[in-house]
């Protein structure tokens, strides 16, 4: 029988995306479990005070932008959110940050947040949240095994711009949750950002 990953072969992250597999088939590979739950996330309290300046920037802008490329929702899409963000918890942003552990958990990560705690976030190719999902939980294995940092819990999120879902890697449980709830932007944009600042932290 075949095996699902070829020990001897090469992958990045982008070829999840592509494996024809259910994400516990391939995290159980790396022996980690998987589930699907409604997931609590942290939540900021703070005043978002740019919330509606970047709701009618966010709208406004969706008149003009032709969305049909990757680039163009990663531009355009997720970066304004993250860049709300880090305004609020000073996180440091990287942008297709290196990430290689070994010869099947190596690749770029879209975006990567740090401050009091991790983020990592990436953008779902061809508007597929599942698929892309499978790529950010392998993100997050390879994570757990390159930082030396001690949270026990590792975020991450997977987008297609509109729509945003969570993943949440638990160290001691080795375990990733696909949270079930899913954020629309803007509808729901102000849960979304008080989660991510919840995450990340609530800056100086």
């Amino acid at each position: 029988m075949q095996k699902l990953i070829a020990d001897d072969a090469s992958y990045n992250f982008s070829d999840y995306f592509r494996l024809i597999n259910y994400p516990d088939e391939i995290l159980t590979y790396f022996g980690y479990k998987f589930a699907r739950q409604k997931y609590t996330l942290p939540q900021s309290t703070r005043k978002l005070e740019q919330l509606e300046e970047l709701v009618r920037r966010w709208e406004e802008g969706l008149l003009y932008i032709n969305l049909t490329s990757e680039t163009a929702k990663r531009e355009f899409l997720i970066a304004p959110v993250l860049l709300e963000v880090a305004r609020y918890t000073h996180a440091n942003v990287k942008i297709e940050f290196s990430l290689n552990v070994n010869e099947q958990l190596k690749g770029v990560v879209d975006y990567y947040l740090h401050s009091q705690a991790n983020l990592l976030v990436i953008e779902a190719k061809n508007s597929d949240l599942e698929r892309g999902f499978i790529q950010l939980a392998v993100e997050l294995v390879a994570f757990d095994q390159w930082t030396d940092d001690d949270f026990p819990l590792l975020y991450g999120a997977v987008s297609t711009g509109n729509v945003w879902q969570f993943g949440i890697l638990d160290r001691q449980l080795k375990q990733v949750i696909q949270d079930f709830n899913l954020y629309r932007v803007p509808a729901d944009l102000e849960s979304l950002l008080r989660s991510l600042i919840g995450i990340l932290g609530e800056g100086e």
